[in-house]
């Protein structure tokens, strides 16, 4: 499933749901900025607390975040660790974990190279 969101001008967000061994990927593509952080927390925070959430956002194909996407990764690795869960950033492309390193965001939600290394972790 693949939903896009964000207005033409800052440019737009794509989001895509895989589900591999009970672990969530979701699949990000676009910018992410402000006029897309309420659907990116959606997408990030499960509503289903039968299971806990189990998570792997896939930042390889995101061209850039401000600080509206960090605070929407903050929320979502306290949602996912206050359910016994977790988050994991998986394929960030280099001007993405430049940011995530400068807030010292890599030290709190785990960064790994490729999805596959983030489910493997």
């Amino acid at each position: 499933m693949t939903d896009t969101y964000g207005a033409a001008q800052s440019g737009q967000l794509s989001i895509g749901h895989t589900t591999v061994d009970d672990v969530r990927v979701v699949a990000l593509r676009g910018e992410i900025d402000h006029t897309v952080k309420h659907v990116l927390i959606e997408a990030l925070v499960s509503s289903d607390s039968a299971t806990p959430p189990r998570i792997v956002a896939d930042l390889s194909g995101v061209t850039f975040m401000d600080s509206s996407g960090i605070n929407v990764f903050v929320t979502a690795h306290q949602s996912a660790i206050g359910q016994q869960g977790w988050l994991r950033i998986a394929g960030a492309q280099e001007a993405v974990l430049r940011v995530l390193q400068l807030v010292g965001l890599d030290e709190v939600i785990p960064c790994h190279p490729t999805v596959e290394q983030a489910l493997s972790a």
